[in-house]
């Protein structure tokens, strides 16, 4: 399907490593896509592998990765728990500047053609707040648009008990079904907001972003309500436009393990047009 995947692994924050899996389409590319998974995802989860490959069939330039505070590297292994605990939004922002100045400096492929961050769920807001709070500096300065799929409208949705338990320095677990490991959210990730709330505040970050937006929601999405890619339109209403797929779940009716070579789903072969139309016409 494309001409070539390669894998790799880069510093990102705090010193961790990004991995991640490069596809190459045949011929000249047109763009350049960081591709950006959720909350417990990884770069080989689900979906995200077929997208890659869809969007290099499209003559783009794709990566994606693991971000390096997810806990995972290649494949699908356990989480790296301790990593895990330390994620936060910062450290993700950071990760998302490393790649795009890796692309420029010629450590990954993807200079001289646009470039777009597309993310699901938790990625897909990452990609947002990445976007406007660095709108108008040079690292951004061949960024022509983001797309979401399935994005929160906000970054902190704690209940009063979870964040009065990460206020007093606790950890919230948060099992993995697929590893059965239980996962904890540290400290960190509150602390960062309650220093810095104008930068994690989504109405002030997406008032920011200076490209075009496409925000992706299935309408049966349970996880993330289909209300909240409207409250994120709503903020930046010039620059944004939504596409609901009708019969998506949060993952687009895709199981996790995927194999990218198969026929998607219906919901997501919708998602894919929407995402390959966007990027490629700029």
């Amino acid at each position: 399907m494309t001409a070539s995947v390669t894998q790799w692994a880069i510093p990102g924050a705090k010193g961790a490593l990004i991995h991640g899996a490069t596809h190459l389409p045949t011929g000249d590319a047109v763009a350049a896509v960081v591709l950006v998974h959720g909350f417990k995802g990884y770069k080989d989860y689900g979906m995200l592998g077929h997208i890659a490959a869809t969007l290099a069939n499209a003559r783009c330039i794709v990566h994606r990765v693991s971000l390096s505070h997810s806990g995972m590297g290649h494949g699908h292994g356990a989480f790296n728990e301790a990593l895990f605990e330390k994620d936060t939004w910062n450290r993700g922002v950071e990760d998302l500047l490393a790649l795009l100045a890796a692309m420029k400096n010629g450590t990954l492929e993807g200079g001289g053609v646009p470039w777009f961050l597309v993310g699901h769920s938790r990625g897909g807001a990452l990609s947002l707040a990445t976007a406007g709070r660095h709108a108008h500096d040079e690292s951004l300065g061949s960024l022509r648009g983001v797309v979401s799929l399935s994005a929160p409208a906000r970054l902190n949705g704690l209940d009063p008990a979870a964040t009065e338990m990460l206020m007093a320095g606790g950890r919230l677990p948060s099992p993995s079904a697929r590893t059965a490991q239980t996962l904890h959210v540290g400290p960190d990730w509150l602390q960062e907001q309650l220093d810095d709330p104008k930068g994690h505040d989504m109405a002030s970050l997406m008032g920011r972003v200076g490209v075009p937006v496409l925000l992706i929601h299935g309408a049966e999405d349970p996880t993330v309500a289909p209300e909240d890619a409207q409250l994120l339109a709503g903020y930046a209403p010039d620059r944004v436009r939504v596409e609901f797929i009708q019969g998506a779940n949060h993952v687009f009716n895709t199981p996790n393990p995927f194999d990218m070579h198969a026929s998607p789903s219906v919901q997501l072969a919708h998602a894919e047009a929407a995402i390959v139309a966007f990027v490629t016409a700029r």
